[in-house]
């Protein structure tokens, strides 16, 4: 799968929010992008799954505009885990993930539909919670369900926004770990947003980082991830030192503000 991102512009009405994002992403591949809140890391995303909308340029999936593809036939390339789940649902976690294979289901499939989020609930490691109601479930085990209902629908790319944000370390570097193995194993393109600098560089391909609604870095990790870039990105004083050919972020001090 290749995603072109071509002089994209976003605005929520008046308010101005990516200004002449282009890149290209080809998979299989595990992307991370990296930016401090407010600078339109969400807003991208959903500009590529067809949420919204962009004001200016366009963004292309195999030489097809996003605006020419319809909204099932997206969701059976484009999985997108969500940030936190809101929503409830007042389902088991079975029927919860399974809603992940609608865009797939036919007369008669149902069987391998559930074999599909059976194998999904293994690989996460919540098959115990299976029969469980999805509502009385922990903000880590909701945000490993929406994870499952995302990659049931078996896509072409998976669209991630902090999906390890309500897990603790060991469950961070877990999944992370799982998202780069499906790389490697199911051949697609993962795009995940991440607030954790140094997992992203121990594990995407490739960074994009943002910084004031456009692109200000984008390159493998010891290419991105440097001193001078989380001094003006992050606005903060760090070393980066080096583990086993990967950079790895010490954070010193915020930059004076009369320095920023």
């Amino acid at each position: 799968m290749h995603i072109r991102i071509n002089d994209v512009d976003f605005a929520y009405g008046s308010v101005p929010v990516l200004h002449g994002i282009t890149a290209d992403l080809t998979g299989p591949k595990f992307v991370s992008i990296l930016g401090p809140n407010g600078v339109g890391k969400s807003t991208l995303i959903h500009c590529i799954n067809k949420v919204l909308s962009p004001t200016g340029g366009t963004v292309m999936l195999d030489d097809r505009s996003v605006s020419d593809i319809s909204i099932k036939e997206m969701a059976k390339i484009v999985g997108y885990v969500p940030y936190s789940a809101n929503d409830t649902f007042p389902l088991s976690v079975v029927d919860t993930v399974l809603m992940g294979r609608h865009p797939h289901s036919k007369w008669g499939s149902l069987d391998q539909d559930l074999d599909i989020v059976r194998e999904t609930l293994e690989m996460l490691g919540i098959s115990h919670l299976a029969m469980r109601s999805f509502n009385e479930l922990s903000a880590g085990q909701h945000q490993k369900v929406m994870l499952a209902r995302g990659l049931v629908q078996q896509p072409e790319v998976l669209l991630l926004d902090e999906p390890t944000s309500n897990l603790d370390v060991r469950h961070q570097l877990d999944v992370t770990k799982m998202l780069k193995r499906l790389t490697e194993e199911k051949k697609i393109l993962v795009i995940m947003i991440s607030h954790d600098i140094n997992i992203a560089a121990k594990y995407a391909d490739e960074i994009i980082m943002l910084h004031g609604g456009s692109i200000y870095a984008v390159g493998t990790p010891r290419e991105v991830i440097t001193e001078e870039n989380l001094r003006v990105v992050y606005e903060v004083e760090s070393k980066i030192i080096d583990d086993d050919g990967c950079p790895h972020v010490i954070l010193k001090d915020a930059v004076p503000m009369n320095e920023t």
